[in-house]
């Protein structure tokens, strides 16, 4: 039986390649792999030309981690630290709203998180440390990534994949300050912060902050992959 394709969304930015440097479609291979891992079989999806019509070949979509969303999206003027990239915006949420149109399955991480907020009408926390007044969820020496707990309420698709709480590891800025018409399933008892964002209308709908395509704990790729082959009407993809 064919995999079911999952779209991953990349970034463009500059890289070298042996001694030259160019604007390049870039993302860490850990996403492919944690797809991979899980049944799925990758494709990326670079935000130049961006059309919805790639949503005809793929059963699933990955919306991942990088820049800030920029902050007119929902109508805020941008705190210092802010770095966006309004062409990569302008695409990936062409490519959201569609996918959420035609109840395709959709995990977003980190950065993707965040831009499902916006997308359902909500806002964020420009600069935790402001808000929280600790870096915890960035820290700025030590590993580059933080760790914290985070809880689920019961009933949720990451209760139901996940458990009451797990170990997450942390590395952003920015955070949910308004969830928008997302309901709130996850959250770091420490501070209150949330981690996580679903839309219980759809079939699989689910954001998280944390990273976990950095970790052996691929449990929401698996959930995302077998919802991609159920809109198939495939079996339940076994984990590998």
């Amino acid at each position: 039986m064919s995999r079911p394709v999952i779209g991953i969304t990349t970034y463009a930015e500059e890289a070298r390649f042996g001694l030259n440097d160019t604007f390049a479609a870039v993302l860490p291979l850990s996403y492919v792999h944690a797809v991979h891992t899980s049944g799925g079989r990758a494709v990326l999806i670079t935000p130049d030309d961006p059309d919805v019509d790639i949503l005809d070949r793929i059963d699933g979509i990955v919306f991942t981690g990088g820049s800030d969303v920029d902050p007119a999206r929902y109508g805020e003027r941008p705190h210092p630290t802010v770095q966006t990239k309004p062409e990569r915006d302008a695409a990936e949420l062409l490519l959201l709203h569609a996918a959420i149109g035609a109840d395709m399955p959709v995990l977003g991480i980190c950065r993707g998180m965040q831009l499902m907020a916006v997308a359902y009408g909500g806002r964020l926390h420009q600069h935790l440390p402001d808000v929280l007044g600790h870096d915890h969820h960035r820290p700025i020496t030590g590993p580059k990534f933080g760790e914290h707990n985070v809880q689920f309420a019961g009933g949720s698709a990451c209760h139901a994949n996940l458990g009451d709480a797990v170990v997450v590891n942390s590395f952003h800025l920015q955070g949910i300050a308004d969830p928008g018409r997302l309901a709130a399933t996850g959250w770091s008892p420490e501070d209150g912060l949330v981690e996580a964002l679903e839309d219980p209308t759809r079939s699989f709908v689910v954001g998280v902050q944390w990273h976990p395509e950095d970790t052996s704990d691929f449990r929401l790729f698996a959930a995302h992959t077998q919802a991609a082959a159920a809109r198939r009407g495939w079996p339940a993809t076994a984990i590998r």
